[in-house]
């Protein structure tokens, strides 16, 4: 095995299709498959079985090692670290990976180790896994399936929110408490945190955009450290997504549609995990064109393909206790204020900031938000009490509040529009007087429609048109939208594209409802046969 070779052949890169996988899946006969599917083609499997108390659990298989194997790895990760550090390594994936594969190559070769293709591969992958990616916890970053993943102390098993098994078990656990310590500081130390006995609460954003809530030693749990990390999805829901989701209907959307681009403000409130700043981004897509736009948050999640955006993101800070020279979101706000946007965008509203925003809405600005509340009702309470403290008559400045929902139907988590409801100003009695436009049926999992809308017939003013325009208008957008999901056109840059062209030349995006990939101008999508909508997608507008 340690036999030196006068000239080492190199290894390729694993190829699935040309290797054929390095996993072999091995679990209790008395477990129940559910699902398989790759998260690394060949390398990391994710199986799903039902255990005979009818739970779910999430299993993970990875390369199996012989015992020399994995001699071979314990000794290359010192010596590779070693390498690693003394090299300039370029910030990119790519350049990471092949300075990787370079220093374990020269550590073979200083010790004249022989592996086989398939041992070198596998060391690759728990390398790479352990030094680039989240070590044991790669396979569930990896997982576009999941939202939440959380530990709760080591010698436990680790939890995670799947979106078709909703809380789920897996067979991943930390075994000791200095190696879930050593992941802890780690996640702290990759985005530029301290956490420590002294300071062992730590809220920050991941290298991926992941959030994640990190706590420290036995100082505030005493199970000890313990994690729980907030998925972050790459890819934003478009206006499209939501409507094959059902999270919102054709008819909702068109509403938003017209809303936004006559510079309507927007409130989407919720619950945890109702899926408000999904949707908020879903629907700024439909900002005109070139306006400029300006996005706040505390963590990053709202992506826009708009040329003119500037997004702002608040600064994490290494001392929490050091309030010299902190930013917060009310300073981003106000420095938003001086820069002429158009519309802007805060990713929630928890704070003084609120004040900061309605004073926007009121001086014309057009402003998108959330804030958790479970109904409208709620929601104006909230933001008239400590600690937003907005006065009753700033609240008429807003224009539109988006309830959600997040509930379950036959076992599976949903996410829906409870309600869209317009503010109309306030009463002589000082209470704020709604609209309710749509309304949310559990019991038959559609939408009423109540066709009155303060909101059109303001529309109709502001174009100098009337009602009838203002029908006409709904439907040509519902054409469009109804064409855009049958055609599974959903990439956000492709829908933002067709609503682009549409609002420059109308008639063009209307001829081409047969095929709208034609418009892209990048041809991002292949054309898909069309499918049958159901009969209630698109309800008639009265």
């Amino acid at each position: 095995m340690f036999q030196k070779k006068t000239k080492r052949i190199p290894v390729p890169e694993y190829d699935f299709v040309r290797d054929g996988p390095l996993v072999t899946p091995e679990y209790d006969p008395s477990l129940t498959l559910v699902e398989a599917y790759w998260t690394r083609p060949g390398l990391a499997l994710v199986v799903i079985v039902l255990t005979p108390a009818n739970e779910y659990q999430y299993l993970v298989f990875e390369p199996s090692l012989t015992p020399f194997e994995k001699t071979v790895l314990e000794r290359l990760f010192p010596g590779v670290r070693d390498l690693l550090i003394r090299a300039d390594v370029a910030m990119d994936e790519e350049s990471r990976t092949k300075a990787l594969y370079d220093a374990m190559d020269l550590y073979l070769e200083r010790f004249s180790i022989d592996l086989m293709p398939d041992a070198v591969q596998k060391i690759r992958y728990y390398l790479k896994r352990n030094y680039l990616g989240w070590g044991i916890l790669d396979p569930l970053q990896q997982d576009v399936e999941i939202e939440d993943i959380s530990c709760d102390g080591y010698n436990t098993p680790i939890f995670l929110y799947h979106r078709r098994y909703r809380n789920i078990r897996t067979s991943i656990r930390f075994c000791t408490q200095e190696e879930l310590d050593s992941m802890v500081v780690r996640f702290a130390q990759s985005a530029g945190k301290q956490i420590s006995l002294a300071s062992p609460i730590v809220d920050t954003a991941l290298a991926d955009g992941s959030r994640a809530q990190l706590t420290y030693g036995k100082t505030v749990t005493s199970c000890g450290s313990s994690f729980t990390i907030r998925k972050f999805r790459e890819i934003p829901f478009s206006p499209i997504d939501l409507i094959l989701n059902n999270t919102f209907t054709v008819a909702e959307m068109v509403y938003f549609w017209m809303a936004v681009e006559y510079s309507q403000s927007i409130l989407f409130i919720g619950g945890t995990a109702s899926g408000k700043t999904t949707s908020l981004n879903a629907v700024a897509q439909f900002i005109p064109h070139l306006s400029k736009v300006i996005t706040i948050e505390d963590t990053r999640e709202i992506t826009l393909s708009h040329e003119n955006w500037l997004s702002s993101v608040v600064p994490d800070v290494a001392n929490p206790s050091d309030l010299r020279g902190r930013i917060e979101m009310f300073d981003l706000l106000k420095a938003a204020m001086r820069q002429r946007p158009e519309y802007i965008l805060v990713g929630e509203v928890r704070g003084v900031e609120a004040q900061t925003l309605f004073q926007a809405m009121n001086t014309g600005h057009t402003t998108f938000s959330t804030l958790h509340a479970g109904s409208v009702d709620s929601a104006i309470h909230r933001l008239e009490n400590e600690p937003l403290n907005v006065p009753k008559a700033m609240i008429a400045s807003l224009n539109i509040v988006s309830s959600q929902i997040r509930m379950y139907r036959e076992g599976k988590q949903i996410r829906r529009c409870n309600e869209i409801v317009e503010i109309m100003g306030i009463s002589e009695t000082k209470d704020v007087v709604v609209n309710t436009v749509f309304k949310y049926r559990p019991d038959t999992d559609s939408v009423i429609y109540s066709a009155r809308s303060e909101i059109y017939n303001r529309i109709a003013e502001i174009s100098g048109n009337d009602m009838n325009w203002v029908v006409r208008e709904q439907q040509r957008r519902a054409v469009v939208l109804t064409a855009m999901v049958e055609q599974q056109i959903r990439d956000y840059r492709d829908v933002s594209e067709i609503l682009w062209r549409y609002a420059a030349a109308p008639e063009l995006v209307l001829s081409s409802l047969d095929d709208l990939t034609v418009l892209l101008e990048h041809g991002s999508v292949t054309p898909r046969p069309r499918r049958n909508m159901k009969a209630d997608v698109v309800p008639p507008f009265v």
